[in-house]
């Protein structure tokens, strides 16, 4: 049996962070990184195509650069929520295969037709404005039909599933649509053997009978999301969706990794120390003084705050390293910054402070802060803000 690959880091980011000239705040987004997880997810995908999806400005990472990555790792297609990101990747030139998913009526269909992006139908009104915009443009409109095989999300309900089928049938001998993909979205893929799983895989080849049957040719049958294609082979079919595996992250729970590759995060998030000060024993600390000094102490000032993704539920929880040490959020984290009590350490204004990163140099892992503001890594990548460089390693 061959080996799952692994990603070797080529630098210690962490490292880099905490020592390379940088803006105030940054995020430090190690391309390679996103390459080689690609590289990796392909060897589990096996001969299923893999789409790398790119939604919520490539989670966070930049949209562009995630793309190019990812199709420089092997990614076969490419995939967004809404049109506007699939635009701008046209925009930069990027020719692969692109499949966009989420629009609702009035959608520019003319215009993401007239640059070969694949569409999403999840009924037969949006099917039928997809077909005239094809028609206003001259050119077959390349679509994916979506059933909802038990999310209750987007999608045809299983009722609705064979009509959606006979109107894309008769699109299709008009020349007006190309059937090209059946797709759905599983709910509990992160929890391995939930009944749930098996369930929705039952419903999708169901409906993916339903549609042969029907005589629809469907080239792409898709379902599989990242933790589906690192734990469920039976969801691989045609094609993989991996998201938040791309950029490093394992949806699985942590117990359940072992024998899948081992991803590396591709985010660094770091800050430089804005100001520090010592502070007498007993004195409350930031907004509604949730937290006193205990001890005459050393505060430190880092300029991050929950307008740039740093949660105010990750209050008095978060943990960060400056200088090889670990310390943790004194008191609320405020808008624009949050305070740190860094004791008699030798910290100083001008100190790199990480908050995140892949942990060559023992800084906390996304998931760390995920768990300590009560959310999970996909939220805390997509909500660092825009006052928060990108800077690609």
């Amino acid at each position: 049996m061959k080996q799952p690959e692994t990603t070797t880091p080529r630098r210690g980011v962490g490292q880099e962070a905490a020592t390379r000239q940088l803006p105030q705040r940054a995020a430090l987004i190690d391309t390679l990184a996103i390459t080689a997880n690609v590289r990796a997810l392909r060897t589990v995908a096996g001969p299923a195509k893999l789409l790398a999806v790119l939604k919520a400005d490539g989670y966070g990472h930049g949209i562009v650069p995630a793309a190019q990555a990812a199709l420089a790792g092997g990614a076969d297609y490419l995939g967004t929520a809404v049109l506007e990101e699939a635009f701008a990747v046209r925009e930069a030139g990027i020719s692969a295969p692109l499949f966009s998913w989420l629009a609702a009526p009035g959608a520019p269909y003319a215009r993401a037709i007239d640059l070969d992006i694949d569409l999403a139908a999840y009924s037969v009104d949006q099917l039928e404005e997809i077909a005239r915009a094809g028609v206003h443009e001259g050119k077959i409109p390349r679509v994916h039909l979506k059933i909802d095989t038990g999310m209750w999300r987007g999608g045809a309900a299983p009722a609705d599933w064979p009509q959606l089928c006979v109107s894309a049938l008769a699109l299709e001998a008009a020349e007006e649509i190309k059937v090209v993909g059946i797709w759905s979205h599983l709910a509990c893929a992160d929890e391995p053997g939930h009944p749930s799983v098996a369930a929705q895989l039952a419903e999708f080849t169901r409906a993916i009978d339903v549609a042969r049957d029907l005589g629809l040719d469907p080239e792409l049958c898709h379902i599989a999301n990242s933790a589906a294609t690192l734990a469920s082979p039976a969801a691989h079919f045609d094609m993989v969706r991996t998201g938040i595996s791309v950029y490093g992250i394992n949806p699985l729970p942590e117990e359940l990794r072992a024998g899948h590759p081992e991803l590396r995060p591709a985010m660094t998030l770091c800050a430089t120390i804005a100001h520090t000060k010592r502070a007498p024993a007993g004195v409350g600390v930031s907004y509604g003084h949730t937290e006193h000094t205990h001890t005459e102490t050393t505060l430190a000032v880092v300029p991050l705050g929950y307008a740039d993704g740093v949660f105010r539920s990750a209050s008095s929880r978060g943990q960060l390293q400056v200088a090889g040490q670990r310390f943790r959020v004194l008191g609320r984290v405020c808008m624009d910054q949050f305070t740190i009590d860094v004791g008699e350490n030798q910290i100083s204004a001008g100190d790199r402070a990480v908050l995140f990163g892949p942990g060559d140099s023992g800084e906390p892992h996304v998931e760390a802060w995920a768990e300590a503001a009560d959310t999970i890594p996909y939220e805390i990548l997509t909500r660092i803000g825009s006052r928060v460089p990108r800077i690609y390693l």
